[in-house]
């Protein structure tokens, strides 16, 4: 015990002369080691490196933390793998393009060009994934919310899903337009592994502090895998709030900021090295009028918008549910999907890809054009309407030229785009390989958005008002990429993310409510999202995404699948039942009661004093009684047989308890342990 009396600056100084006691003593055992060793090479070189080493740990140590290094760590090394991501896949479809470009004349060849070439890479992504890791496939971020939940998938962390998922998505992003897929959600996954394997280095590096949990830096990488896919950090963080957990601490906030920005900023900075743009600026660039970027009224068309982006939304999501409930129940593609994924994925890509060749219907498709170049023609701010009718503006248009190329109006390839896409991109879930499904469905609400600003602007082409400050269909293109992307995930992180893409914080009201609107319908009935019914198709252990499928459980009694009373020690235990209790327990708390025939509840027991106490009785002939010896700490949760199952994880979520006692009117009826919850969770999704 501390004197009272001590001086409020001494305490420091001691901290500091024991800290540089404790690495001359390291630095010293260390060198020893290596120079007693005969055998070991370099023993003095090696001796001299490590002093330094831990010097200089002394030195970062005496700025900031060092797991302050690792999120900067994380934020710039998971950019460099997005731009190096970024870079190959441009190269290879530049070299695509130019194959197709060099073909012209000869259609027979462009077909096989533009067919074979996405069907033998996306057979490769999915016989590499399948034969060298099988848990790399699909988004990964089901599989993240899960572990983020409390739930241990370690081959999910793995070295080697790391590396097979970053070249997989490498080849399925490759492939194009065609198979219309993103890497947003893989992206999250692979920040995520990196996150894992700076958070065990970190935890080694401070090995004589306190060790932070694995989850925090799993938080904070979801966030740093959206920053650095767009360079967009606060749609990173807000993204890691609303997907990745069920509950986000405030000590979260700033390492999650903190390492977004290094992210984006680095990505952004590569970008700028590179050549592909002039200064750190907006991803998609826009030239939305910021005088009257809309008229007062045109917020019930953005209304408007966000209802009919939830209608449609509704029925993509429904599609979806079904494909995937069919993949599971037909034979055919049962045993295609376990042992001819290969052959598979090579089938559908080959299919999407005769339906998307420029001479056929995917002329009506913009299917040369690569999603990037998609998203950026749709969010163009001109009309498109009234340039079709002007032949001198229409030369230099090029959106207009390529979404009528056909020689058909534009609208015709706009209404073709989004019913052809939705059952496409439906088909394209099924693949398994690493692949993403946000950028998708945000170029989709994009068009959306784009058809009806189209035809706004063309029913008010006539008025004077409309001549001055004319409608803007780049605005209506936005709030529906927003609206749809929002509905499909149900979340409100595409709303900042299509501000922050853009930088048009001019439309961020009408962009709010046309996806909380969306949100609105998408969510009625209780319906799941995108992320929801993937872990319900994988019989995932994650509650928010069973609770979909049972109605009932949170009003489940917890009572109901209390497990029975295993281990509890009473006031006046002696020795022995102390020996028992730590000999068939191995809880790191143990309940105590005032006598087994009352069961009223006193507190809890740590087992580390429990061990201490019964080496001392090896030493020396102690009959004394826990009370006397162990200090009973107060339970400060204590659940009720009445208490539901939902409420009982959301306590050990929130306060991250192993055990929690239940209690009626005092007396001690049972523990539920997180082992037992994640059993539950576990037998609720096996009956999916």
């Amino acid at each position: 015990m501390k004197s009272l009396n001590e001086a409020p600056g001494s305490k420091t100084f001691s901290e500091i002369n024991n800290c540089d006691q404790e690495n001359q003593l390291a630095a010293s055992h260390n060198t020893s080691l290596l120079l007693g060793d005969p055998w070991t090479p370099c023993r003095r070189s090696r001796a001299t490196v490590k002093e330094w080493l831990l010097k200089l740990r002394c030195c970062l140590g005496t700025v900031c933390g060092m797991e302050w290094y690792c999120y900067a760590a994380l934020g710039i090394l998971t950019a460099i793998l997005s731009f190096l991501m970024d870079l190959s896949v441009t190269k290879l479809l530049r070299a695509h393009q130019w194959l197709y470009m060099q073909l012209e004349g000869n259609s027979l060849l462009q077909f096989f060009c533009w067919t074979l070439y996405p069907a033998c890479i996306c057979a490769v992504s999915s016989s590499f994934s399948h034969n060298i890791c099988p848990f790399s496939t699909g988004s990964g971020i089901p599989e993240l919310r899960t572990m983020l939940a409390g739930i241990e998938m370690p081959q999910y962390l793995s070295l080697t899903n790391m590396f097979t998922k970053y070249l997989g998505l490498i080849c399925t992003l490759s492939a194009g337009s065609t198979v219309y897929l993103g890497k947003v959600g893989p992206f999250v996954h692979l920040s995520t592994m990196v996150g894992a394997y700076l958070s065990n280095l970190c935890n080694l590096i401070q090995a004589n502090e306190k060790e932070k949990t694995a989850g925090e830096m799993l938080v904070v990488a979801a966030a740093v895998g959206v920053a650095s896919c767009f360079g967009a950090p606060i749609t990173g963080v807000l993204f890691s709030v609303e997907l990745m957990c069920s509950h986000f601490t405030v000590r979260h906030y700033c390492p999650c900021f903190f390492s977004a920005a290094c992210g984006a900023l680095t990505f952004r900075l590569f970008s700028v090295w590179s050549g592909d743009t002039e200064t750190t600026q907006a991803l998609f660039k826009t030239n939305f009028p910021n005088a009257l970027p809309f008229y007062p009224l045109e917020i019930l068309l953005f209304a408007f918008l966000g209802l009919l982006c939830g209608a449609v939304c509704c029925c993509y999501l429904f599609c979806h549910r079904w494909i995937l409930q069919f993949t599971k129940t037909n034979p055919i593609f049962i045993k295609m999907l376990t042992t001819e994924k290969g052959l598979y994925s090579g089938m559908v890509a080959f299919f999407l890809a005769c339906l998307t060749f420029p001479h056929s219907v995917g002329q009506y498709m913009v299917s040369q054009y690569t999603m990037k170049q998609l998203l950026t023609s749709l969010l163009d701010n001109r009309q498109w309407s009234s340039q079709s009718h002007n032949a001198s503006v229409q030369l230099g248009s090029e959106p207009l030229l390529e979404w009528s190329s056909s020689g058909s109006p534009f609208y015709l390839s706009l209404v073709v785009f989004l019913l052809m896409k939705m059952w496409m991109l439906v088909l394209a879930c099924t693949l398994p390989l690493p692949a993403g499904y946000v950028m998708p469905v945000f170029i989709y609400g994009a068009a959306l958005g784009r058809l009806l600003g189209e035809g706004v602007a063309g029913l008010t082409s006539g008025h004077q008002w409309a001549s001055i400050n004319p409608v803007n269909p780049g605005g209506y293109a936005l709030a529906g990429a927003a609206a749809f992307c929002g509905a499909v995930t149900h979340t409100l992180s595409p709303a900042l993310m299509a501000i922050e893409l853009t930088g048009q914080f001019s439309h961020a009201v009408p962009i709010l409510l046309a996806t909380l609107l969306a949100n609105a319908v998408s969510r009625s009935g209780d319906r799941p999202s995108f992320y929801d019914a993937i872990s319900i198709s994988k019989r995932l252990p994650h509650l928010p995404s069973l609770m979909k499928v049972y109605p009932r459980l949170p009003s489940t009694p917890i009572g109901q699948v209390l497990g029975a009373l295993s281990v509890q020690l009473k006031k006046a235990a002696g020795p022995v039942e102390m020996q028992h209790a730590v000999n068939t327990s191995t809880a790191t708390q143990i309940p105590v009661v005032d006598s087994h025939e009352s069961q009223i509840i006193l507190g809890v027991v740590l087992r580390s004093e429990l061990l201490m106490f019964l080496r001392h009785c090896k030493t020396e002939a102690l009959e004394k009684h826990l009370d006397e010896v162990c200090c009973i700490y107060p339970t400060s949760v204590m659940l009720s047989p009445h208490n539901t199952i939902q409420e009982a994880y959301s306590f050990m979520s929130l306060i991250g308890a192993q055990t929690l006692l239940v209690a009626d009117r005092g007396r001690l009826i049972g523990v539920i342990t997180w082992p037992q919850m994640k059993r539950i969770l576990e037998d609720l999704a096996k009956e999916i």
